[in-house]
């Protein structure tokens, strides 16, 4: 297995309110783990949400006796919830505050995958697959069949999620198993990239570039050069190499 990650403020933001953490090597019972999360909330809550996130349910995962990873994910996940809405009733500041999250683990050629928000995870090969079903206004319209796609890409309520860690007590979470076949590559992303670059975009730059570290440097800039308007988190995984 090859990653390489990286995460930048982007062209606009004061602030980076996403978080990133990858780990080869095995989390307690998950042989490796992989997690972006986008913080909302004011000035500092967002930088606090995916941070204290991020590291709460690596240290759940790390103390849990459970070893099927959806059963780790969701335990983690709905604690960590509990947690931070705890946190923010005691501090007035991060009122309001919550992340998304998307998470993978790689057991041999099965992976995986937690979501809440509008963080994504994409397998690319020939072509390039939106595991994931992201948790906002417009998709939601989308699904419904009252906005068309390419609407949705410049509405400006795009950005409202309709789910979040820490956003409500009983948190909703999706859960995916996807079975891996050589030369898939596998991106976990803020939607800092997803905003700023269209699926094919981004599957002309992972498949132009020969290294894992290049396609993420080349992601990064690349939203960046078409606005940088958020915080953009780039996660690449080879799982074959």
């Amino acid at each position: 297995m090859k990653t390489f990650s990286m995460t930048d403020i982007g062209r606009r933001r004061e602030t980076n309110q996403d978080y990133i953490y990858t780990s080869e090597i095995a989390v307690g019972n998950l042989p490796n783990l992989f997690i972006v999360a986008d913080g909302m909330g004011g000035h500092n809550a967002g930088d606090f949400a995916s941070r204290y996130t991020v590291e709460k349910v690596v240290e759940a995962i790390a103390l849990s006796g459970l070893s099927e990873p959806i059963a780790l994910l969701g335990e983690a996940l709905r604690s960590v919830n509990r947690s931070l809405l705890a946190v923010a009733q005691e501090e007035p500041y991060l009122q309001g505050t919550g992340t998304t999250f998307v998470a993978a683990s790689i057991t041999n050629a099965h992976m995986s995958v937690a979501n809440v928000g509008d963080s994504r995870l994409y397998v690319v090969n020939d072509q390039i697959i939106q595991v994931t079903k992201d948790h906002s206004l417009v998709q939601e319209m989308v699904r419904l069949g009252e906005m068309r796609p390419e609407v949705a890409r410049v509405h400006p309520d795009k950005n409202i999620i309709t789910r979040a860690v820490g956003a409500t007590r009983d948190i909703q979470v999706d859960f995916f198993e996807v079975d891996l076949k050589p030369k898939d590559l596998v991106l976990l992303c803020s939607d800092g990239l997803t905003n700023m670059l269209e699926d094919e975009e981004i599957r002309g730059i992972i498949c132009g570039q020969k290294d894992i570290p290049g396609i993420v440097r080349q992601l990064i800039l690349a939203a960046n050069e078409n606005g940088g308007r958020d915080n953009i988190s780039v996660i690449i995984i080879d799982p074959f190499s």
